[in-house]
């Protein structure tokens, strides 16, 4: 097998047949007994374990952070060990959790038990990520979080992607994550045999024999939906009023009267949606702050189109979609969904309009 620089490959399939054992070999926290690995040409075998780690990142289920080290702490272990001098250090925390989208000023000092799942998932990525390994081993990172959450580190996940190009190898059993992260996806057999090795498109369309075709599923056609990303489609822009905190009730019901709008979108200063606030509850109001209802689940542009369709679901209305860095880009409805889903059949159909 072949992992491609820059590329994220995914290693799924059942419980037991190897996915975690074939990834800890990489970086020798397994030793191989026979065969070759190299990276960019070197042979791991021959390399000293410990310096072949510390250009390796590793995360994994339950972010495994030290828990009597704060958040800083925690990330900046791997630079410590490579004699970095504490400036540099210092700054890479910031850069590192900056990037996966905690506030430094307000994580820095915290320790792991005072953080929720999905923050405890995010520091184990920048703690990963610190000294800026070429390799990045992820075994099932989001397991242990809640679906929705999931999700977003996911998003997460492929914005860092995106900017840094990263050669990633991601441990998983979740074939839907598999489809919607893996540039390539090795399913795996018994024993780690490798079943298909090809990119989602193609396992999808092509399953090579009923083991990969089980793993796939029902709803093959429903899955296309994880290959098409938010940013792929129209999704509005223009269409919702947004406002700061500080606006007063008085100041949004003139806005919502001239724009003949009934609701508007709280952000916060850095344009993070916060509060769907309807004009029926401005009358009952002192500040905008705890007026209306919480945005629940929301999308960035990174996010699939199956993600789209459970966070409209999960709303009962239009979904937020986000940017890179959290700040409110538009809203995205069903009849977008629909209309990709019917595009979709047309394309799979035979001349007669029945499925092929």
């Amino acid at each position: 097998m072949t992992v491609p620089a820059g590329k994220v490959v995914v290693f799924v399939g059942p419980s037991g047949c190897g996915k975690t054992t074939t990834m800890r070999m990489i970086n020798r926290m397994i030793e191989p007994t026979s065969g070759r690995i190299t990276i960019g040409g070197e042979d791991a075998l021959e390399l000293d374990p410990d310096r072949l780690r510390r250009k390796v990142g590793y995360a994994i289920q339950q972010a495994g952070l030290f828990p009597h080290f704060s958040v800083a702490e925690n990330i900046a272990v791997v630079p410590g060990l490579l004699g970095w001098d504490k400036k540099r250090i210092a700054a890479r925390v910031d850069e590192m959790m900056d990037l996966v989208g905690l506030d430094p000023k307000v994580f820095h000092d915290r320790f792991p038990r005072q953080l929720s799942g999905g923050q405890q998932q995010r520091v184990g990525v920048a703690r990963a990520l610190a000294a800026d390994p070429p390799v990045l081993l992820m075994d099932e990172p989001f397991g242990a979080v809640d679906p929705i959450t999931r999700g977003h580190l996911q998003d997460e996940l492929m914005r860092l992607q995106a900017d840094l190009g990263k050669t990633i190898v991601f441990v998983t059993h979740d074939f839907d994550e598999a489809v919607k992260l893996g540039d390539k996806i090795a399913v795996l057999g018994d024993r780690s045999t490798i079943l298909q090795y090809d990119t989602p498109e193609a396992i999808l369309a092509n399953p090579a024999d009923d083991t990969v075709a089980g793993f796939v599923g029902a709803g093959a056609s429903l899955k296309q939906l994880t290959l098409m990303r938010v940013r792929d489609v129209d999704y509005h822009t223009d269409d919702v009023l947004t406002v700061g905190l500080d606006t007063t009730p008085a100041a949004l019901r003139n806005q919502l009267t001239q724009r003949r709008k009934t609701y508007a979108l709280v952000v916060d200063e850095r344009r993070r949606p916060l509060r769907w606030v309807h004009v029926r509850e401005l009358g009952a109001v002192a500040s905008l702050a705890g007026a209306g209802r919480p945005v629940g689940d929301s999308v960035s542009t990174q996010s699939t189109l199956q993600d789209a369709l459970e966070a409209i679901l999960t709303e009962g209305g239009n979904a937020v979609v986000t940017g890179p860095r959290g700040e409110f880009v538009g809203t995205i409805d069903i009849r977008t969904v629909t209309d990709v889903i019917a595009t979709m059949r047309e394309e799979h159909s035979d001349g007669d309009g029945s499925p092929s």
